[in-house]
């Protein structure tokens, strides 16, 4: 772990420009809501971190993207705050009232001692100093508050048996990769108690990896399926067709669930205490 070479600006560019809020319509917009039983339990819902957070409390979303977390906390009595490097997050905040800050996460734009929770929902792995991003978290969390982190896993199943095509190596976004003892280290270093959750994989991850195998194009072309451009070969509609198709029959969801029950899933789970 350490410090890449990304300005603020490259990265507020990064997200701004490229990533697919961009295309995103204020009227589109559902905060995310209540998603409890079978079903939930098939989709991975748990997965996320803004679904470990507790009704009625101070909460702040790092890397609040388009604010359906956001929504879905103030629906469920919480004062949210939001920060977000993608500027095209502030149409959604404006429009409905959130409290977001719009660039990289800067503690000393919030309160010390502040928040009750604090949420990194697949963030901590985009940050060019992690160390010091939970340094951050710390300063801004109250005495026996937690930070709540979601991040890929870069030892399960998917990283091993898709190799250099595994979906979440995501260069250039993915700048850092976490086992349990790294998280731990880097907590200890910030401050924090790490407590690993175990691995909880959003089902849809696996639909996208099948997809992703068919699409990916090599260095510097774009890909079809994430930019939203450009048109598909006759067999990459094919695999795409057969990855919904395994989709709608619940063989991702129940792959995604057996993995995650041997610990091997692709997305993992942490809870970062400061002591009281």
């Amino acid at each position: 772990m350490g410090n890449t070479s990304f300005s603020d600006r490259e990265i507020q560019g990064l997200y701004s420009d490229y990533y697919p809020r961009r295309e995103m319509k204020t009227e589109n917009f559902f905060p995310h809501v209540e998603s409890r039983g079978l079903g939930a339990w098939l989709d991975g819902a748990r997965a996320s971190a803004f679904r470990w957070v507790p009704t009625d409390v101070r909460v702040l979303d790092i890397g609040s993207g388009f604010g359906q977390a956001l929504g879905y906390h103030a629906a469920r009595g919480c004062e949210v705050w939001g920060v977000e490097s993608d500027e095209n997050a502030m149409r959604v905040a404006q429009r409905f009232g959130f409290n977001v800050r719009i660039g990289v996460f800067d503690p000393s734009d919030f309160p010390r001692d502040f928040f009750d929770v604090v949420t990194l929902d697949q963030v901590i792995e985009h940050m060019r100093d992690p160390v010091e991003t939970l340094k951050g978290v710390r300063a801004v969390l109250k005495r026996g508050g937690i930070a709540i982190l979601s991040t890929p896993n870069p030892a399960g199943w998917g990283a091993l048996v898709f190799g250099c095509r595994w979906i979440n190596w995501h260069a250039p976004y993915h700048l850092h990769f976490f086992s349990k003892r790294s998280m731990r280290m880097a907590a200890e270093k910030a401050g924090l108690k790490s407590r690993p959750l175990g691995t909880i994989t959003p089902s849809e991850w696996l639909r996208y990896q099948w997809i992703h195998l068919a699409t990916r194009r090599g260095p510097q072309q774009v890909s079809p399926f994430w930019s939203g451009k450009g048109e598909y070969s006759f067999g990459q509609r094919i695999v795409m067709k057969a990855a919904s198709l395994l989709h709608r029959s619940r063989i991702n969801h129940l792959v995604s669930r057996a993995f995650d029950a041997m610990g091997a899933g692709d997305s993992q789970l942490f809870i970062l205490e400061r002591e009281a």
